[in-house]
């Protein structure tokens, strides 16, 4: 699972911005604006640590996350690399007691962007009060339905799907 949400992580960094500067849509796929280049891969030829960078300069994550997202990265690598002799406890790993972590740095950069870039861009939330605490980003659903349906409950997932069709029949 947390290989799984490393992944998640890194799509929430690179997507989100580079979602944010696209600007419609051919045969080929999204057609992404020359400030994504501009304000965002010129700083790093990696567009990850680029996006990390974008994310820092407009407050979402400060120089601690970068530290432990660097940590929770070496951690993936360990567990992608020597998955055996982990499970087999040849090796320690702290991936147990950084999932917490890894989690909370995701709700984290996903609730900066619903935030400050969701809410504001949405006229629906003119003049409402938006309790920050209980946003529940769709990464973060997601996750709990994985981690759900992975220890034998298929309750929520049941639920999204029920959700899903009734959204499907309205439209």
């Amino acid at each position: 699972m947390f290989i799984t949400t490393f992944e998640i992580l890194k799509d929430s960094i690179v997507d989100r911005i580079r979602d944010f500067y696209t600007h419609g849509w051919d045969q080929t796929g999204p057609t992404i604006g020359p400030q994504y280049q501009d304000e965002v891969m010129s700083r790093n030829k990696s567009a990850l640590y680029a996006s990390l960078d974008w994310l820092q300069e407009h407050e979402a994550i400060d120089e601690d996350d970068l530290k432990t997202f660097e940590n929770l990265k070496k951690i993936r690598n360990q567990l992608a690399h020597q998955l055996f002799n982990v499970v087999t406890g040849q090796v320690e790993s702290e991936h147990t007691s950084q999932f917490p972590v890894l989690v909370a740095l995701l709700r984290k950069i996903e609730v900066w962007w619903v935030v400050n870039v969701e809410i504001p861009t949405n006229p629906d939330y003119d003049g409402e009060e938006i309790d920050h605490a209980g946003i529940v980003p769709g990464a973060i659903l997601s996750l709990q339905m994985l981690i759900e349906v992975a220890s034998g409950s298929t309750e929520l997932l049941e639920q999204w799907r029920k959700a899903r069709s009734h959204g499907r029949a309205e439209a």
